[in-house]
């Protein structure tokens, strides 16, 4: 009896949590398809002069890429969720996979301002690259888009008593404690607006949380509001 009250309490969990990322993914792609629609139809209309007819092109298009970064996080989601990773397990080197995504996140940093370091040393781990690809960049990422301009990007990676290990550093808005736990829920944003103005998807830290499951790691968050955020992912 005591084991279907709790089979069925979690089952009505996850029909809640679907029908709530359901409600949400309408909501995220209704924003920028209303958007889209919009400025198509002005236009559409023969009224617009060359330079906002630039403008309005510009904000289509912008609009357009978020909505394929959030269709492209909710794909490599449901492949987590279903354990469907195409890719199989090999032997990958850290430190130079996180010197790779360093070098791509370099203009996205210099356009903030912010200096991001790589220190640490090589180490192997054997995992699904193209995963641990997605959380090194997720976290990275993260750490550029919610810093401060003149701000500090840190990116460690070697091996401690603990295991391997990747921590990413940064001197940002910082997360406060009682929402620490929440960052890694899908669409869940400690700053709505400015998760809006750097076109975050949400679904970032969900994407490294579901990583860090599948290679059966730890994620531990020390954050400080106005301070910054330190996350470690152990292996």
């Amino acid at each position: 009896m005591g084991n279907d009250f709790i089979s069925r309490v979690e089952d009505e969990e996850i029909v809640k949590l679907r029908k709530e990322f359901s409600a949400n993914v309408s909501h995220e792609l209704k924003t920028p398809l209303t958007s889209i629609s919009g400025y198509a139809e002005i236009m559409k209309s023969g009224m617009v002069n060359r330079e906002d007819m630039i403008v309005f092109s510009e904000r289509i298009y912008k609009e357009a890429s978020r909505m394929i970064a959030l269709i492209d996080d909710i794909i490599k989601l449901s492949k987590l969720d279903e354990d469907s990773v195409e890719v199989e397990h090999e032997d990958v080197d850290l430190y130079e996979l996180a010197g790779d995504i360093v070098e791509r996140l370099a203009m996205s940093a210099r356009k903030r301002s912010v200096c991001v370091e790589l220190s640490g040393e090589p180490v192997v781990l054997y995992g699904v690259k193209q995963v641990l690809d997605e959380m090194i960049f997720n976290l990275c990422e993260n750490a550029i888009k919610y810093n401060v301009p003149g701000g500090k990007v840190k990116l460690w990676v070697g091996q401690t008593p603990e295991g391997v290990k990747i921590i990413v550093e940064d001197t940002g808005i910082g997360i406060p404690k009682d929402q620490q736990e929440r960052v890694f829920e899908r669409f869940y944003r400690v700053d709505k607006s400015h998760s809006r103005e750097t076109g975050g998807t949400g679904l970032g830290l969900s994407i490294v949380k579901h990583g860090a499951m599948l290679h059966h790691a730890q994620i531990k968050v020390d954050s400080e509001i106005g301070k910054g955020t330190k996350m470690e992912v152990i292996f």
